[in-house]
């Protein structure tokens, strides 16, 4: 049994470092090494320059036993990975007779000519066996070596593309780490909270932070505060042994503002709630700019209860709707009246059972006197509508998506407190 093992990830290319795109393979795999018992402590970017792909390695595998690559492993002449591993472990490359075969079939088989610049795609270290990429034409490399002290170490590089890496993360590497370490399992559970602060959950859950096995944090989300509990134990079932009783007293204690949990989001749990009771809902959004009924539409099966929104981003337009050409005028059309009419509207105009309306400064400039970051939105069943309104700017890109998350709160609190 290999118990605290550490593992790093090295993500490899130099449009990562110029945020042409996002490292989500990084990110995928630090959700998937905790079930696996490893410690992660490092994440390291680097570019496509084998000096510093070299060095980062080499320092990866100074303080870490396993080092996780993605990245770097095509056939142009900017593909360094293979090379900057044979540099750390100071081992010659050669070609796989085997591995240049597959890539050569890989190519016959699709009646496209084989690239010769392939051929590097096909090269191995001693230390190293190549991991089958049947979505691509980059094998990844499983190396092993032992160290001076008799202690082993691994390398496991993979490619770049998520499609391929997560399908040789699931059928290659997962199952080769799980076998190998036989060691105890560490299994998480993800409550979410939405309407309460952050500081405020922590003084209603003091008592169980101080707990180690499970353990028991908070973290501020933008679909409200999550509540993590984890516990390590042998398996995966004496781990969740460890979680139940510490769930329990969570919930007890935040009760109804508990929304969900793990991977529900608050679109589908609404949704889940709308269809359970047979009502509709129907939008009228103005500077959110359809992101709500977007982000409602999200659901599979959403047709069900979504009957359809309006985006109503002009003054003319809201009253051609049917919003009050009065409120409007008296109230402005950034205006707690203005969205809880807008709600109305929505809901009488497509005949559903519930309506929302958004209205707001999305920013960066002011409308009507008002500052970016002022948003109304009114939920309306046919009482008086009810109206959440704050001014809070963080961008306008944020303030639409925080517009459309206080609209689904808003409608759950009311979905609660009605039926």
């Amino acid at each position: 049994m290999l118990d605290c093992m550490k593992a790093e990830i090295v993500s490899v290319g130099t449009e990562i470092l110029l945020g042409e795109i996002l490292d989500t393979n990084a990110q995928y795999i630090s959700s998937r090494l905790p079930a696996l018992g490893l410690d992660l402590f490092y994440i390291s970017k680097v570019g496509d320059n084998l000096g510093r792909l070299t060095d980062t390695i080499e320092k990866a595998l100074q303080r870490s036993d396993i080092v996780i690559t993605t990245g770097g492993l095509g056939p142009t002449e900017d593909d360094l990975t293979r090379e900057a591993i044979a540099e750390a472990f100071g081992e010659e490359m050669f070609v796989d007779p085997d591995a240049e075969s597959r890539l050569r079939q890989f190519f016959e088989s699709r009646g496209v000519a084989f690239p010769e610049r392939n051929v590097k795609q096909a090269m191995l270290i001693p230390s190293a066996m190549a991991l089958p990429n049947p979505r691509g034409t980059a094998p990844g490399w499983w190396v092993e070596k032992n160290r001076p002290e008799g202690e082993t170490q691994y390398v496991i590089a993979m490619p770049g593309p998520p499609a391929e890496m997560t399908r040789m993360w699931e059928q290659e590497v997962e199952p080769r780490l799980r076998d190998m370490l036989g060691a105890e399992v560490l299994v998480t559970r993800t409550l979410k909270t939405i309407g309460v602060g952050e500081s405020h959950i922590d003084e209603m859950l003091s008592p169980l932070l101080k707990s180690q096995n499970p353990t028991v944090g908070i973290y501020a989300k933008v679909d409200g505060v999550h509540v993590r509990l984890g516990a390590k134990a042998a398996t995966e079932e004496a781990a969740r042994e460890l979680i139940a009783p510490a769930e329990e007293e969570v919930r007890r204690i935040l009760g109804d503002i508990l929304w969900g949990a793990d991977d529900d989001s608050l679109e589908g749990v609404l949704g889940e709630m709308l269809d359970d009771r047979g009502l509709t809902l129907a939008t009228m959004e103005s500077c959110t700019g359809g992101l709500l009924a977007s982000t409602i539409t999200d659901v599979s099966g959403s047709s069900t209860y979504f009957k359809g929104g309006y985006v109503a981003y002009t003054e003319r337009m809201k009253q051609m709707l049917g919003v009050s050409a009065e409120l409007i005028e008296t109230h402005g059309v950034v205006s707690a009246e203005v969205a809880g009419d807008m709600a109305r509207a929505a809901r009488h105009g497509l005949d559903a059972d519930y309506g929302m309306g958004v209205t707001g400064v999305a920013g960066p400039d002011e409308l009507e006197g008002k500052p970016p970051g002022t948003i109304h939105v009114a939920v309306h069943d046919g009482r008086a509508p009810e109206v959440v309104s704050y001014t809070f700017y963080q961008g306008r890109m944020a303030t639409k998506r925080r517009a459309v998350t206080t609209a689904l709160f808003l409608l759950r609190r009311s979905l609660l407190a009605h039926h």
